[in-house]
């Protein structure tokens, strides 16, 4: 992917915060495929009928996504929706075993 080529700031501050931005960008773009990865897994178990393996990777996509919520990389009401949604899809699939 080619980056955009943008103008070099003058203030040494402006400097400083373009390459912390460049820094920030990159953490953040990794903790949210990891958030996405850990909820695309619950639910690829949840379709595929294992009850203990979905279980298992709720509680740690549970983990996972309150610490993404913590940082601010995702607000904590979409964190905590779509941690109530995992949760009503692992019960639905207990209960229907």
């Amino acid at each position: 992917m080619a980056s955009k080529k943008t103008k070099n700031p003058r203030l040494a501050s402006g400097r400083k915060r373009a390459r912390q931005n460049i820094k920030l960008n990159a953490a953040h773009t990794s903790l949210r495929s990891k958030y996405r990865t850990s909820v695309k897994n619950v639910e690829k178990a949840v379709v595929a009928g294992d009850k203990d393996k979905a279980t298992e990777l709720f509680a740690k996509a549970q983990s996972i996504i309150d610490s993404v919520a913590d940082k601010g990389i995702f607000h904590k009401n979409k964190a905590a929706r779509d941690k109530s949604r995992l949760s009503a899809k692992v019960k639905a699939l207990a209960t229907a075993a």
